[in-house]
Formats: structure tokens, sequence, C-alpha cells
């Protein structure tokens, strides 16, 4: 079975449909910005590699992570689902109007909530991407889910909110995570491109990038199957990957920038991430990181960083 339906994300945020389980009350997630892939020289520190205590080149995918803030607690019932009981805000920042309509007053406050009133609390955070040189100010606001049993989650959003959460916080070198992204769009395409329908012979009738045959026959359903490749939307679907390796967490922009900045997004100028590989979406577009909701069984060996390549992406 394929991704289906086909169609435009709903938002440039990616929604994260479920959360893995933690013993420790931590946030289960983080969001940063793509900035662009670069590669680096590094030892294979894989015992059971090829090419084990040689130094190789690595691609990978610059995340930049400025800081978030947690704006608002969420308190939920198990009752044939999760059901939002109440919700906290913070003292309210004037950059996230820009997104939402701030509330006026709290009606309540945190030290009134009773821990029998909920089974789960998770939190609103958004980012702060005027931190950033991408020359965006609006906020993005998104849900977190919140790891450890209910007493000790509580306990952290006692104490976090309204205050800004660093990836350091989350995340460590070395650790896998999942990514949640919506892909670069590429707008209305043929079945070629699409689904790689093969090219026809010059001399067939009609058309020659078409679907062919598949598309004909018995119409007694009234409309077209899914099974059938037609032309239609390609890209800006929300995709997630699995057990994406983050291979350093570095707090000096310096190291990676290059000459003349990373094309269509600029210099870093926070905290960054080098994941991996590549991962989905275009420049400047947010990316969500999660705990892996299916991790190997064993994590793989962080590779030792010994270069980052700087050299202009500019073509000179």
């Amino acid at each position: 079975m394929q991704f289906w339906p086909r169609k435009r994300a709903y938002r440039s945020v990616a929604r994260v449909r479920y959360w893995a389980k933690s013993d420790k009350a931590n946030l289960l997630g983080f969001a940063g910005y793509k900035v662009g892939m670069t590669h680096v020289m590094a030892e294979d520190t894989r015992q059971k590699s090829t090419t084990a205590g040689e130094n190789i080149s690595i691609p990978v995918t610059v995340i930049e992570c400025p800081s978030i803030k947690i704006a608002s607690a969420r308190f939920y019932k198990k009752k044939d689902g999760l059901k939002l009981v109440t919700e906290v805000f913070a003292k309210p920042a004037k950059e996230l109007g820009r997104k939402i309509p701030l509330p006026k007053k709290s009606e309540k406050k945190i030290e009134d909530i009773n821990p029998d009133d909920f089974d789960e609390v998770r939190v609103n955070v958004y980012t702060q991407p005027r931190f950033t040189g991408m020359g965006k100010k609006k906020p993005d606001f998104f849900e977190v889910a919140i790891g450890g049993n209910k007493e000790d989650a509580f306990a952290y959003v006692k104490e976090n909110l309204g205050k800004e959460i660093s990836v350091k916080d989350i995340f460590s070198e070395g650790q896998i995570v999942d990514t949640h992204a919506v892909t670069k769009g590429m707008g209305y395409q043929g079945p070629v491109k699409r689904f790689g329908v093969s090219i026809r012979s010059s001399k067939s009738e009609k058309v020659k990038r078409g679907p062919g045959s598949i598309a004909g026959g018995w119409k007694a359903h009234g409309h077209m199957m899914y099974r059938v490749p037609d032309a239609g939307q390609m890209g800006y679907h929300m995709r997630t990957e699995y057990n994406k390796q983050i291979v350093s967490i570095i707090d000096e922009p310096e190291k990676v920038n290059p000459e003349g900045g990373f094309v269509r997004y600029g210099n870093v100028k926070n905290t960054f991430l080098l994941i991996k590989g590549s991962v989905g979406g275009s420049r400047k577009r947010l990316v969500r990181l999660c705990m892996p909701i299916r991790p190997k069984k064993q994590a793989p060996e962080a590779p030792k960083v010994l270069e980052i390549n700087k050299n202009s992406k500019q073509g000179k």
C-alpha cells in the first residue's frame, strides 16, 4: 500500500500522533529549522564496519535549534481517548501574540490544579525564530508530551512553565531520534514523475506518458481507484523518518557557517544539530525531533567528528 491520499499537508508544522514511552520526566520532543546539508570527516567507531578506525566522509543535515518556551500546560482525562480538562497559561510573551490570540488574564494557576483531576499532562511550546538569521518573526506553536509518571510530569510542568528549554536539555550526541517534517512541495506532476510510470514507445496511440490500460476497462465503481497512478499533487506531504542519529550538538555557529552562508538560509546563529543523512523539508522549514518510537535494540556508536566541511555553498 502507498501513502494515500497524496494531498497537501494541512500546515507546514508536522503533526506527531504517537509519543514514545520514557521513565524520565522531560519533554519528549524538540524542534528546529532546517538549514541545509554539508559533510563531516569522522573516525568510524563501528567495530564491525569494513572501515572501522578509518576516516570517512558522512553527509549531515544542519538543523538550527534556538531555545523553545513553554507557553501553557494542558491537562487531559482518559475517557474514550484523551479529553482536555483544563489549560493553564504562563505569563504570555508579546511574540506569541503573532501566532495566537493571547489570553488577557489566566483564570487558573498551576497551583490550583488537583492531581486527581487529570490523567495526563502535556505542554504547548513555541519556537523563537527571531533569534535566527532567516528573517522570520512569527513563532511556531505545537504540543509536546512529557515522559515519566503523572506526578513527575506535573512537577516538571510546575518548575518549567514559562521558561526556556534548550535542545541540550532534551537530546545528547549519538542519540537516535525520529524526525517529523513536511516535505518540499513540487506542485501538480504527471504519473511518470509522481509514480515512475514507464514512458511508452513513440508509436503508441494517444499518450506516451500516461498510466496505460490500467486506467481503462471496468468502471462499475463509478470513480478512478487509488491504485491507478494518475497525475496529481506531489510533495508538501507530512512524513516521518525513524531512527536518525544525532552526530553532534554544537554551541559555536562559526564551526559550520560556510563563506557566504548557506544557500537560501544565511548563517547559523544558535545551537545546531548535525543529523546523519538527509531530513525531509525545504530550507527554513520546521523539523520536529522526537524520542524514537521503535528504536533499534542496540544504538549505533556515534562517529568521532574530526572536521566539519565549511566550503562555500555558493559554487565559488
